[in-house]
């Protein structure tokens, strides 16, 4: 695909917030993020505590412009003269603290409306680079199991060898006992079965789990 007809087609896609998702950092279990990618990691994760910090801030300020509110219609009642003047500087100070609210309403609402942009940027960023480490560990893992493959398939190849070879030297060693027993007899090969007592005829794998001794002479197998 033409780098331009995939970024057009990438733009087409709406992607998560990948801080968020636990299986993109499952991503990295085994070899951990690389340091581009804690990078944008930690930048993402600041706008999005900005985010839900000021989201945060416009609940409480817009809680707390209702209760000016209410406190100047209660104001605005009617009471005895004797107390208007009060009444009237509560009415000034709630009202300049209401302009003061809704300018820091107006406000956080500006960063807020500049928010999604900083997060397309920083995790469109974030993808990019995943997408290259992936990318890069399955090039890597496939080069290793097929290398392990290739080692697999030699070791079968000397594994049959080896088999024929162990079965040849046991069929060989089974004619020259047999042979030297028709040739001396019995008596001669037991006074030399005794001497060379470090002689046997059963292999590792033909023995009992957990023997391991030699003490049978040839003569009484």
């Amino acid at each position: 695909m033409a780098k331009q007809a995939f970024t057009e087609a990438l733009k087409q896609v709406k992607i998560p917030v990948l801080v968020l998702d636990q299986k993109w950092h499952r991503l990295f279990a085994l070899e951990g993020k690389p340091d581009t990618v804690k990078e944008l990691e930690s930048k993402l994760s600041e706008v999005l505590a900005r985010q839900g910090k000021l989201t945060q801030e416009q609940k409480d300020l817009k809680k707390l412009k209702s209760s000016l509110m209410q406190n100047i219609v209660e104001n605005m009642e009617g009471t005895e003269i004797s107390s208007d003047i009060d009444k009237s500087k509560k009415l000034e100070q709630d009202k300049k603290l209401i302009d003061d609210v809704n300018e820091k309403i107006r406000l956080n609402e500006d960063q807020l409306l500049d928010i999604p942009r900083e997060i397309v940027t920083y995790n469109d960023a974030l993808m990019m680079e995943t997408m290259d480490y992936c990318y890069e560990r399955l090039r890597t893992n496939y080069r290793e199991a097929e290398e392990i493959s290739e080692w697999i398939k030699q070791v079968r190849v000397d594994l049959k060898k080896n088999i024929i070879r162990k079965q040849n030297r046991e069929i060989n060693n089974r004619e020259i006992y047999s042979y030297m027993h028709d040739i001396f007899g019995k008596d001669i090969i037991n006074l030399f079965d005794v001497k060379n007592n470090d002689v046997d005829l059963a292999t590792g794998e033909d023995r009992p789990e957990g023997d391991t001794s030699d003490s049978e002479v040839l003569s009484e197998k």
